[in-house]
């Protein structure tokens, strides 16, 4: 029998969970922790029942079912079993269960006390899945309220395991050192040009590791397009023989991958299925192009996508890992060793990424909120609350966040809420459309966007290759209807709707319009935007129902659509179409726009002038409209509003008339004076002033004239507009009109700043000091004025003389 590293780690392991009925294992990859651990806690006996074993991978929790029936001497499904999506192998005989993460989940929600389950381990912890928290964070409460006495066990490569421990109440930590077999590491002389494609890159890189080892090769790609690109790009020996490896296979194709080769070399391209609890044959040299997918959710686009992003420490050296399972091995890595000090340490938990949809079912089911569950990582406030905001949409959650009856039956059904929503609401016949939609597209990226296309597939792919054009993959397609036919039988009995209306079912918020006189560019009903390709047969369609989308939070490529009539959508909902009446400042337009428009959220389906609109609502709508051609005051309104800050300024207790404090309160003031004003010419000609002096009270407009007047009198009892827009009050006028004026004139006890004016309205003179004028500099004024104004009157003596605006009487 072959010994593994984990065998020396297995004394204190049993001991630990004797002791303490939890534990936390640290063991790198290929020590042998995910098929030797569940066989040693089965002979030491200290299981009270079954054993169930979380895998991240479908393929994962076979292969160590497996391995395990193997050691035993024993098929699969008598002492090891496996329970998976669409496939079970267990007996009354089972007492090691390896199940796929969400399969606990839905075990959990069935029987909270988990009967005959004595103990949960939660194989590659690290991956931090959200299947894989989830059920920890529910395991750890029916531990502490239900079944004291279950036994849980986290394992992991390359976790850090303290915060686990501790959140497990200070679990024991045990650690396995050591691999089965060393490993090279091998780096790049220099990293990577930009223009460098990943995939030639890469390509090179295998031909260099077949050249310079033996044995079997592994590599590491992002997905299925990087694998097939890669591919296409090798030039390897005539013994080599290629083979990929990513989640959207059929398990024969996969389990042909990770058996030995019968001669030659094996190459297998593989994505991060590849990655953990999983031994493929034959490998001693791994390829890693350095690269990781993952889903990334944006919770103001309400949309996930894909994106491609550097490994991880943690990621890299469990890749690396894979090259030491069965012998000495060798990993090439595609980034410099100086490159290697910018990785991240560990990749995020998925909890802290993804679509949170799942999640808010499966608390809503339980129960409880996030803060009532001991998560390693609480999930994000905003993503959480817009996953409770979509099952609303979906009246799978009530207004109060509480399960209604409907997400009950919802929440039984493993599918995403929306394809649930779906399938409980369509029955049977939208089986085929619900496994599509939870798969990969089977027709390749140049067909068009046309969700019937796929549906024509599906049905019939015979027929449909003859009648069209575009390359189908047959293994997702068979994919797709094997998981149609396992969906078909949890479903209702089937309700008579199209295959648009079962779309627009799961996705009610992306419900697309398309723009007037822009073709290929739509607003959804969750008021987002999307765009087409311009030669899309769907880009000139009025209505269409976005089931796929490239998750761009201003514009989202729309990647798989189906058109839908005005009738469909009204059918299915119209409880949710409502007539809503506006009115909206226009900048196009230049003026108020009163509508009436009948909506599905953000999709307008009817719109029409509103003829009867109110003065109120007109006038609100009118706001923005000043707002974004500003208030423009005139002269009259200028000088008051310097009146009042003058004051204001001075500590009395008057409105704030600053540009910024009027926009800030234009809903208070302006208002209700202006009915009648709807367009920009309108309130060009509009004059704020009495608006302004609506704001004083009486006692303060009486406060404001006696310490800020708004005119001087002059000697003619002519009122002169006071200005306080500069430093000093200012007053402007004819000096004659002066004449006889002894004292300067005043503003409480403030000298008005004076510009006195020739006949010709031309300053001659500016002072603060009237008297001190006439003493003084008078007298160059006349000597001057005399000769250019004979007509009018010059006085020796100015403060004797009677003030005037006339000219001389002829003799």
């Amino acid at each position: 029998m072959v010994t593994l590293p984990i065998n020396d780690a297995l004394p204190d392991l049993i001991a630990a969970l004797k002791a303490h009925g939890r534990a936390v294992l640290q063991a790198p990859p290929g020590a042998g922790k995910t098929t030797v651990v569940p066989l040693a806690m089965r002979d030491a006996k200290i299981v009270p029942g079954k054993t169930v074993m979380l895998e991240p991978r479908r393929l994962a929790a076979r292969a160590a079912a497996e391995r395990m029936a193997q050691t035993l001497g024993e098929p699969v499904g008598q002492t090891v079993g496996y329970r998976v999506r669409g496939e079970t192998k267990v007996s009354k005989a089972t007492q090691i269960e390896v199940v796929t993460e969400g399969i606990l989940t839905r075990m959990i929600q069935s029987d909270p006390e988990l009967a005959g389950i004595g103990a949960i381990i939660f194989d590659e912890f690290h991956e931090r899945s959200l299947n894989a928290d989830l059920g920890l964070a529910l395991c750890l409460e029916i531990a502490g309220a239900l079944r004291d006495d279950l036994m849980l066990l986290v394992m992991s490569a390359t976790l850090d395991a303290e915060p686990v421990a501790a959140l497990m109440g200070d679990a024991p930590m045990i650690t396995s050192e050591g691999r089965s077999y060393p490993v090279e590491t091998r780096w790049l002389d220099k990293p990577m040009r930009k223009e460098d494609r990943l995939e030639t890159a890469t390509a090179r890189l295998i031909e260099k590791a077949v050249s310079e080892t033996e044995g079997g090769v592994l590599v590491f790609l992002p997905g299925e397009g990087e694998i097939r690109r890669t591919a296409s790009n090798l030039n390897l020996p005539n013994n080599c023989h290629v083979h990929t490896l990513f989640g959207a296979m059929d398990f024969k194709a996969q389990r042909a991958a990770i058996q030995p080769a019968d001669t030659g070399r094996k190459v297998v391209l593989a994505s991060s299925i590849a990655e953990t609890s999983l031994t493929i044959q034959d490998v001693r040299v791994v390829v890693d192009a350095g690269r990781a997918r993952r889903a990334r959710f944006d919770p103001g686009s309400g949309m996930s996508r894909l994106v491609t992003e550097k490994v991880t420490k943690a990621e890299a050296t469990q890749r690396q890992g894979r090259a030491g399972r069965v012998a000495e091995g060798v990993c090439y890595r595609l980034w410099t060793k100086g490159e290697e000090g910018g990785l991240l340490p560990f990749p995020p938990a998925e909890i802290e990424a993804a679509d949170l949809a799942g999640l808010a079912l499966e608390l809503a089911a339980w129960g409880a909120a996030p803060s009532d569950l001991p998560f390693l990582t609480q999930p994000p406030s905003g993503t959480f609350q817009e996953a409770q905001n979509l099952l609303q949409m979906l009246n799978i959650l009530d207004k109060d966040g509480r399960i209604t009856p409907h997400g009950e039956t919802v929440s039984r059904m493993p599918l995403h809420p929306r394809l649930a929503h779906m399938l409980a609401l369509a029955g049977k016949k939208a089986a085929p459309l619900a496994a599509l939609l939870a798969a990969r597209d089977p027709l390749a990226r140049q067909a068009p966007v046309d969700l019937s296309l796929r549906a024509e597939a599906i049905a019939d792919l015979k027929r449909f290759e003859q009648a069209r054009p575009y390359q189908v993959n047959r293994g997702a397609l068979h994919t797709i209807r094997d998981e149609a036919k396992r969906l078909a039988r949890l479903a209702p009995e089937t309700n008579d709707m199209s295959l648009a209306e079962m779309a627009a079912l799961a996705y009610p918020d992306r419900i697309g319009l398309r723009r007037k006189g822009d073709a290929a560019r739509f607003v959804l009903s969750g008021g987002k935007g999307a765009v087409l390709n311009d030669e899309d047969p769907l880009a000139n369609e009025r209505l269409i129902v976005a089931t796929d989308l490239d998750g761009n939070p201003r514009e989202a490529r729309i990647r798989q659509a189906i058109a839908i009539s005005e009738a469909e959508v009204r059918s299915l909902f119209a409880d949710q179409i409502s007539w809503e009446d506006t009115c909206a400042w226009s900048k196009r337009d230049g003026r108020v726009v009163a509508r009436r428009q009948e909506r599905l959220g953000a999709v307008t389906l009817d719109d029409r002038i509103w003829k009867d609109a109110p003065d109120d609502q007109l006038a609100k709508a009118m706001l923005d409209g000043v707002r974004e051609i500003g208030l423009r005051p005139r002269p009259a309104a200028l000088r008051f509003i310097a009146r009042v800050e003058l004051i204001r300024k001075a500590g009395h207790a008057l409105p704030d008339m600053t540009e910024a404090a009027l926009i800030d309160s234009i809903d208070d003031w302006l208002l209700p004076h202006l009915n009648g004003v709807k367009t920009s010419d309108q309130w060009k000609k509009f004059d704020i002033l009495d608006a302004l002096r609506a704001m004083l009270d009486w006692p303060q407009m009486q406060l404001l004239d006696k310490e800020a007047p708004a005119h001087f009198t002059t000697p003619l009892n002519r009122q002169i507009p006071i200005d306080y827009a500069g430093e000093h009050p200012e007053i402007t006028l004819r000096l004659q009109e002066m004449f006889g004026q002894k004292t300067h004139p005043m503003v409480g006890h403030t000298p008005l700043k004076v510009t006195l004016l020739s006949p010709a309205q031309r300053p001659v003179q500016t002072t603060m000091d009237i008297p001190g004028f006439w003493a003084s500099s008078y007298g160059d004024v006349r000597k001057d004025m005399r000769g250019r104004y004979p007509k009018h009157p010059w006085p020796e003596d100015p403060t004797e003389a009677d003030p005037t605006l006339k000219a001389k009487r002829r003799s």
